[in-house]
């Protein structure tokens, strides 16, 4: 089955207008999301909307209100959100062009989306936006309307689509200057430098490549859901032991070593054998299948 777009509508810069289609660019289905159960009979928890004045309550008694004050509460009617509310329009306006330097990666939200043409006519001024960008190495800076408020976003060149980031308002960002409190100068000798900077030379990773980093925690979850299933307890692998601090040049010295023996800079996958060490380990519990729930009594 194809995916479904999440909007369509148009890249627009200046008086040309792109039909396109978005599509979410992450995978949601790989996430594993675990309910809340009552420990006696597994059934799953419900949540009731509760007033401290007048008990249970239905979602038509419920309004919204912004507290300006300790307990004092200013009601925002849902007509009134609608009156502000900007109605997307389907389109990405492009303000203009900017390097991939001129944006520092903290404004990206993690929301992306690829962005495809929209029927034949969108074909050619796609690829003719797309080549250009990429030939120029240039990103496009842009807005756009999603869910009822404007976004800044940031598209560009993803393989051989187009990719559109939301960004988050500068605003919003805390900036490292904040914490500027926390650093305190130190003094560095010329051979602590020369020894850090051997050591980032001998750790490069020659032909990087992302995708040989995996998330543990979904296969790890999903192989324990797998084993609880079968009726088998879980024997959780001892803590790891706390690295020991010592002499800051020992410990440089040590560090290259290390990395020339690995040939530069250690791929996750070759970091699977230290990895197993914290696998956890299995052993049959019939006792332990999990419990089915409890039937309600009737009558």
């Amino acid at each position: 089955m194809p995916p479904r777009s999440s909007f369509k509508g148009f890249l627009r810069l200046s008086l040309v207008s792109v039909p396109v289609k978005a599509f979410t660019a992450t995978q949601t289905s790989k996430e594993i999301r675990l309910n809340q159960l009552h420990s006696e009979c597994n059934s799953r928890v419900k949540y009731q909307k509760i007033c401290p004045t007048h008990g249970e309550i239905a979602n038509d008694e419920i309004v919204s209100g912004y507290e300006f004050a300790k307990d004092q509460y200013v009601v925002i009617d849902p007509d009134e959100i609608a009156k502000i509310r900007q109605e997307s329009d389907k389109s990405v306006d492009v303000r203009g062009f900017i390097s991939p330097d001129d944006i520092d990666p903290m404004y990206f939200s993690g929301k992306t989306y690829y962005l495809v043409p929209d029927g034949p006519a969108g074909h050619k001024p796609y690829q003719l936006l797309r080549d250009a960008m990429e030939k120029e190495e240039l990103y496009a800076v842009g807005t756009a309307i999603l869910s009822g408020r404007q976004q800044v976003v940031v598209v560009r060149p993803v393989g051989d689509l187009l990719g559109m980031t939301v960004l988050i308002y500068h605003a919003k960002l805390k900036q490292a200057s904040e914490f500027d409190s926390e650093l305190k100068e130190s003094k560095i000798t010329k051979e602590e430098a020369a020894l850090t900077k051997t050591l980032i030379d001998a750790s490069l990773i020659k032909d990087f490549n992302f995708a040989e980093f995996q998330d543990p925690y979904v296969a790890e979850m999903t192989e324990l859901i797998e084993l609880k299933v079968d009726g088998k307890e879980i024997v959780a692998a001892p803590e790891p032991e706390e690295p020991k601090i010592i002499n800051l040049m020992d410990a440089l010295k040590a560090s290259v070593e290390n990395a020339r023996a690995g040939g530069g800079g250690a791929k996750p996958a070759a970091k699977k054998a230290a990895a197993k060490k914290a696998k956890v380990k299995t052993k049959m519990a019939p006792s332990a299948k999990a419990k089915p729930a409890r039937k309600k009594k009737s009558g």
